[in-house]
């Protein structure tokens, strides 16, 4: 009979731990400029040993203490020394202590106020407009329309249901139901929200949008009418000459109809849901001089960090509180971690880059058509880091090149057999690939067998199935939808009849 029993074994075991200054320099080393700027922001708040140095710095400490903060090797390299030697005559009031006064008799929160009272403003952002949404865009031209109470709600309760695209993605029985609505006030809604702007807002479907697009225009639309209510199919396959007949209209007059339906909009409510415009601004400068290329981590705007040398003097005199010191030390080796990471995402981000310039020379020079495919395990083995590494040095950056600005990940793309038993990247293919379907005749154009023979008679071997890929990748259309009937390609039947 087995019996249990409490046992103590012990294990060695191997096991990857982050400490918190390991944590910090991935978590840096991943932000572009903008986001790095919006961290350091934050860690001057948040730290009061962390402080920025300006381009002009009024010191007060004694020489002591300037020699003592300029001997330790440690700080040296990562906090920046302002130079008092410039002065043309010694100032007296350097020999006091200032600091030391307001430290003992001065209210802290007076001490905020030293160099006189600021007055925060509100941010010239709070008085900008944000922009109008779909659901606010209607909402405000059903507050103007004249409408009966009930057909007014049952109005807001589509508005509340129509999706970015301004479909209504409800259905009218559903809204009357849980809106405790008639039937009829729902219907009368529906014509109302229809005369709204944007035109064909509120519609059920494709069509429908196109349609009450071509009655809000001026003129006869007859002809358009008729093609988007019996023939969208149709149109959607560009047959042309199909719908000529099946209207016993002019080819002419039917070409001129489909030109103004291709100006309607397929989707109005995205006009009032575009997301926003995303600033972009180079992480890394990469310019050409007189020894070739030179690599700039852009640090414009990026505030200089320095630890505060009234900390430093607290920790050395003493007479603080112990929970007061135990603060000051964490706070002084927080910012000292801060500031040693930022300067090493600066230097693994040069290495990089440098790894990269040497090996897309030829494309710096020359353009698009000399990029070398490369790897970032290539790139990682050079720098001697781990590929996450190069991964996130990368990631979400931009660099400033003589051939225009390009994310950093542009440069890193896998190589298919080229010309001349040479790798070229897979984005050169997909261009080429984009490069002659543009070139294609819209009445016959290239099937993807056919594409695939064009590259490999210029020496780009890749399959059918790659070619389809990049044509999908790309968003093209297949081959049946790219066709343009615009020509009768056998007479009509009362034709051959007659001869």
């Amino acid at each position: 009979m087995a019996f249990l029993e409490q046992r103590l074994n012990l294990k060695p075991t191997q096991k990857q731990v982050l400490t918190p200054s390991l944590v910090q320099m991935v978590s840096v080393l991943a932000l572009n400029k903008l986001e790095l700027a919006e961290m350091i922001s934050q860690e001057l708040m948040e730290n009061p040993v962390l402080e920025e140095v300006a381009e002009i710095t009024e010191s007060n400490e004694d020489g002591a203490a300037a020699e003592e903060r300029a001997s330790d090797p440690a700080d040296k390299e990562i906090i920046e020394i302002t130079d008092s030697q410039n002065s043309d005559a010694a100032d007296p009031f350097e020999q006091i202590d200032f600091g030391s006064f307001f430290d003992d008799y001065l209210d802290p929160g007076y001490r905020t106020q030293v160099s006189g009272e600021v007055t925060e403003r509100p941010s010239f952002e709070n008085f900008l407009a944000e922009p109008t949404d779909l659901y606010d865009h209607l909402q405000w031209q059903l507050s103007l329309s004249v409408a009966p109470d009930p057909v007014s709600h049952a109005a807001a309760s589509i508005i509340g249901n129509l999706n970015q695209d301004g479909f209504l993605t409800a259905d009218l029985d559903e809204i009357a139901a849980t809106g405790n609505h008639t039937a009829e006030e729902v219907a009368e809604a529906l014509k109302l929200v229809h005369t709204f702007d944007p035109a064909g807002v509120g519609a059920r479907d494709v069509q429908e949008c196109l349609l009450i697009q071509l009655k809000h225009l001026r003129g006869d639309q007859s002809t358009a009418i008729q093609i988007v209510r019996n023939h969208l199919k149709q149109l959607q396959k560009n047959h042309y000459v199909e719908i000529s007949r099946a209207l016993d209209k002019p080819l002419e007059l039917v070409l001129s109809q489909i030109g103004i339906i291709k100006d309607l909009d397929p989707r109005p409510g995205q006009r009032y849901n575009k997301p926003e415009t995303r600033v972009v601004e180079p992480d890394v400068f990469i310019v050409k001089g007189d020894n070739g290329y030179s690599v700039t981590v852009n640090d414009d705007d990026l505030p200089q960090l320095r630890v505060s040398g009234r900390y430093r003097r607290m920790i050395s005199r003493g007479g603080v509180s112990k929970e007061g010191l135990e603060y000051v030390r964490e706070r002084y080796a927080s910012a000292l971690r801060f500031i040693r990471n930022v300067e090493q995402r600066k230097r693994t981000i040069i290495r990089v880059c440098e790894s990269i310039v040497r090996r897309q020379t030829e494309f710096l020079d020359r353009g698009l058509d000399h990029l070398r495919p490369m790897m970032i395990k290539e790139v990682a083995e050079e720098v001697g880091v781990h590929p996450s590494t190069v991964s996130r040095a990368v990631a979400d950056k931009y660099a400033q090149t003589p051939q225009g600005v390009y994310e950093l990940r542009f440069f890193f793309s896998e190589g298919v057999q080229g010309p001349a038993g040479t790798l070229i990247p897979l984005t050169t293919a997909r261009r080429r690939v984009k490069q002659l379907i543009q070139e294609e005749d819209p009445a016959r154009p290239l099937t993807d067998e056919q594409i695939t023979r064009g590259l490999h008679g210029e020496g780009i071997m890749v399959t059918r199935r790659t070619v389809a890929k990049y044509r999908e990748d790309l968003k093209i259309l297949s081959t049946h939808h790219r066709r343009v009937r615009t020509k009768l390609l056998s007479p009509p039947r009362s034709a051959q009849a007659r001869k």
